[in-house]
């Protein structure tokens, strides 16, 4: 999720919705033939554009997910674009136009537009927003009126009580009755204009605190049902509210995939993650979407982050290279201040300048969308572990990966699927010889990894 209250006490609540009765035709997974996902959080519309063309295109990247686009509260904090006072597009990351030509450079790269959707709730006080619009908490002329939200204007308190959570304010952000037509409708007509410029999906903020139902609903009057959509309902234990209650409706975020991978790189053994996903009692892959973290979870700790180095950068290439869900590559900034906004306004001139992390263009990262997309639809075989930090597996004959997170170098001949060859070892740009029985024989560095796939032979 991503919504704070003016005084800036961090929104970190999220997690299911109500029973979707008769579901329309969910697009499950990202459609086409490349399933990752760069989260541009907070870059501008242009450097977007840019970014499609001279990074994510080529890298392979299926999808850019960039935040929210609608007219919001003012200030400097990344949460007021979670607070949204109107749907024109006016936020401080760029207008139609730019907003617009980015959809347009995106796709001309290759990649499709997922956009950051907030229709759970408006703000949280009065004011103008950055569009020029007035508004007042329950007020926001010629869009919605006192009517048009619920009638429990207390903050959620009890996450075992569904209505409670779904009909009472997540932080005290006036909460829409989207059990009314009119809202339903007035949702729908702004997903729509965004369908209209072109974008290919949407990600479905506190969906947990709108029924999938309502959701649904609103859903079957976009101008393309079929839209891809990935919905923000965090799991909580014995919650009144679950994840699975959502994915009639299309993806849903698995945020213990996020969770689990923290603990295991942190404190427990590589080794358990053998049969990581389902086995783990997660949502079907076919639904999940998986990161391994996102802008509310590097602020609050839950998952790993940046900060932590190697354990966040080999997280990232296990769930590259793990066939479960549709992963999300988190790319922001460095913050010290949670509550603190985009460098330059959400300008990037350059990546890992001004603060831009860049998560997205890390190497080892970066080249292991390709190894994913060059291994759709392999299963996992040739698993090796040595009961610790250090594992390996294959992607039937299109790739193999071993990761070493021991103290340690680690030196030892693997067994693969591949055939006889070359190849380049994307995380290094090192030459790897499989011989005739499938073998090869490698070093890796303490907090390493070997990534080979076929098809790419020379580095």
């Amino acid at each position: 999720m991503a919504s704070r209250i003016l005084s800036g006490a961090l929104v970190s609540a999220l997690a299911a919705a109500t029973i979707v009765m008769s579901p329309t035709a969910a697009q499950a997974s990202p459609p086409g033939s490349k399933d990752v996902t760069a989260v541009l959080f907070e870059w501008k519309f242009d450097s977007v554009a840019r970014e499609c063309t001279n990074t994510l295109g080529p890298a392979g990247y299926g999808y850019v997910q960039v935040s929210p686009p609608a007219e919001h509260i003012q200030g400097s904090q990344w949460w007021t674009s979670y607070q949204p006072v109107s749907y024109r597009i006016a936020g401080r990351l760029g207008d139609a136009s730019a907003f617009r030509n980015m959809v347009d450079t995106c796709h001309a790269a290759g990649v499709k537009v997922v956009v950051d959707t907030v229709v759970n709730h408006m703000s949280a006080g009065s004011g103008t927003g950055t569009g020029g619009s007035s508004y007042s908490k329950y007020t926001y002329p010629g869009l919605y009126s006192s009517y048009d939200f619920d009638d429990c204007t207390a903050q959620i308190t009890n996450y075992q009580d569904r209505w409670n959570v779904q009909h009472c304010e997540l932080v005290t952000l006036a909460d829409l009755d989207t059990g009314e037509d009119y809202v339903r409708s007035a949702i729908a007509g702004y997903m729509n204009s965004l369908l209209g410029y072109g974008v290919d999906g949407f990600r479905v903020d506190a969906a947990k605190h709108i029924p999938a139902g309502d959701l649904a609903n609103i859903k079957s009057r976009l101008s393309n049902p079929s839209a891809y959509w990935k919905q923000e309902v965090i799991y909580g234990s014995g919650e009144a509210v679950q994840p699975t209650e959502y994915t009639g409706n299309g993806d849903v975020q698995e945020f213990r995939y996020a969770y689990d991978l923290k603990r295991v790189f942190n404190n427990e053994n590589l080794a358990y993650l053998k049969n990581y996903g389902e086995g783990w009692g997660y949502m079907s892959s076919s639904v999940a979407g998986v990161f391994v973290d996102n802008h509310d979870t590097e602020r609050n700790g839950s998952t790993l982050s940046y900060k932590d180095n190697a354990n966040y950068t080999l997280a990232n290439v296990f769930m590259l290279a793990w066939p479960y869900g549709a992963p999300d590559i988190n790319s922001g900034y460095e913050f010290s201040d949670t509550d603190a906004g985009p460098p330059n306004g959400g300008t990037v001139n350059a990546c890992w300048q001004d603060g831009w992390k860049c998560q997205h263009a890390w190497p080892e990262i970066m080249r292991m969308v390709a190894f994913r997309n060059a291994t759709r639809g392999e299963s996992v075989t040739n698993w090796w572990d040595n009961g610790g930090d250090a594992i390996a597996f294959g992607r039937g004959a299109k790739g193999y990966v071993a990761i070493n997170h021991e103290s340690g170098s680690l030196t030892r001949t693997y067994q693969t699927s591949l055939p006889a060859g070359t190849y380049c070892n994307v995380q290094n740009n090192s030459t790897v010889t499989v011989n005739s029985s499938g073998q090869f024989t490698a070093t890796l560095g303490a907090n390493t990894a070997l990534a080979i796939y076929a098809g790419k032979s020379s580095c």
